[in-house]
């Protein structure tokens, strides 16, 4: 019997996805593709509109080989009725009861299910609400670094955000426990451990922040082991997180959901961190880490935004030349204080501001790949395809692997950066 998973949005659902493939493989089901599997999960996203018409799309791709198809993740969570409405063959599993997936392959196999009989079995599954940090996997189909979950939930409110509705309020993972896990996966032989959560930086488990318990990661780990960041919001980054940046066991890569850098609008759209810390915060990475990576959320087109505001935001990025941007038209998202705004711009504005942005971007990122040129950088071989082998390096370059050298997926290499009409090689 064949499984599949697709999975959209941030690193934590593709954490969670990969423990669920995972479970199910560990019980003598087959990896395919979503669009040939018997059983397949469908992890979704509500962060935008485009986000929410992919999940519908795939899922009736999908629907038209499958048995069934497990439905979960934030987009299913808050229009569950939408969701089903598109095939019979769907069962939705709530963000509480997500952690049920990973028990479902032990029971097909326990009572010997057949493949006809999937979706009326699983239909009468009994869901449970548990424990959301379950998501315990230490071994990965689709990556070659280990994901971490330690948080789940936001606080926030952000007035344009949905998913601090969906995945509720913050929680953290024990601290002795991500320690535990972290040792677990070193012992496993990863040497890139991605922590992940929906707002990771909030972290607090009884007064252990992110700093304190990064600071005891690094105490427990060996000199091995290299700890990225997948997103983090820069109102929780303090003292303590920035003075441990400078082990070098900490990738120089990091991630910051800035959306526009005028405070006045930050202020509409209910941000909770001032300019003035953001780039306290840029500058202290950088002390720190020389040059590292620094990528950047922006929404274009925030209901208000003026020209002036827009400006700003293009002034700020250009000064403290930030590296990447992912760059997301705003999209109105139901339930949001935003939802009704009447200070919505046009969408012709939205987007010819977006289109700057992404185009800035790509001048940014440019500079700094030229800036690396002749550096040597470690770097996590991702894939081995035949004689070729591709990796992503410490600053999250995407790069192909030149040299004698045999390494095995998932290995740590070091060598020199060299660009070859565009294209990113490290000679090891």
């Amino acid at each position: 019997m064949t499984v599949g998973e697709y999975t959209l949005g941030c690193r934590l659902n593709q954490t969670e996805s990969e423990a669920m493939i995972d479970s199910f493989l560990s019980y003598g089901f087959s990896l395919s593709s979503p669009l040939s599997a018997d059983i397949v999960i469908v992890n979704t996203c509500t962060v935008t509109s485009k986000a929410e018409q992919k999940a519908r799309r795939e899922i009736r791709k999908i629907a038209e080989n499958a048995k069934v198809i497990l439905v979960t993740g934030c987009y299913a969570e808050v229009n569950e009725k939408e969701v089903l409405s598109l095939s019979d063959k769907i069962i939705i599993f709530t963000l509480d009861e997500k952690s049920s997936i990973l028990d479902i392959p032990k029971y097909i196999v326990e009572n010997s299910v057949g493949e006809d009989e999937l979706f009326s079995f699983i239909s009468t599954f009994p869901k449970k609400g548990g424990d959301r940090f379950r998501f315990d996997s230490n071994t990965f189909s689709f990556h070659s670094r280990a994901f971490l979950k330690i948080q789940d939930g936001c606080d926030n409110s952000c007035a344009y955000c949905r998913t601090s509705i969906a995945r509720g309020k913050g929680v953290s993972l024990d601290e002795d426990e991500v320690v535990r896990r972290a040792k677990a996966l070193e012992e496993k032989g990863f040497h890139e451990i991605v922590l992940t959560g929906v707002n990771l930086a909030s972290y607090n488990d009884r007064g252990t922040n992110i700093g304190k318990l990064c600071s005891k990661l690094l105490s427990s780990l060996s000199d091995d082991i290299r700890i990225r960041f997948s997103s983090l919001e820069a109102e929780y980054v303090d003292e303590t997180f920035l003075s441990m940046l400078s082990d070098e066991r900490i990738f120089p890569h990091f991630h910051l959901p800035l959306q526009s850098a005028s405070e006045r609008l930050l202020a509409y759209v209910d941000r909770k961190y001032s300019m003035d810390h953001l780039k306290m915060v840029i500058e202290r990475m950088r002390k720190e880490k020389d040059d590292p990576f620094i990528a950047v959320d922006l929404i274009a087109g925030l209901p208000s935004e003026s020209e002036k505001d827009f400006d700003i935001t293009l002034s700020f990025l250009r000064e403290y030349d930030i590296s990447s941007f992912h760059v997301f038209p705003y999209s109105p998202r139901e339930g949001t204080k935003l939802f009704s705004d009447k200070n919505r711009l046009p969408e012709r504005v939205r987007d010819e501001r977006a289109l700057i942005l992404r185009k800035l971007g790509e001048e940014n990122y440019r500079r700094y790949v030229e800036r690396n040129s002749g550096k040597t950088l470690e770097a996590i071989i991702e894939e081995k395809k035949k004689d070729a082998l591709s990796a992503t390096t410490g600053n999250y370059l995407k790069v192909r692997i030149e040299g004698s050298g045999n390494f095995n997926r998932g290995a740590l290499v070091r060598g020199k950066l060299s660009i070859n009409a565009g294209s990113l090689s490290l000679l090891v």
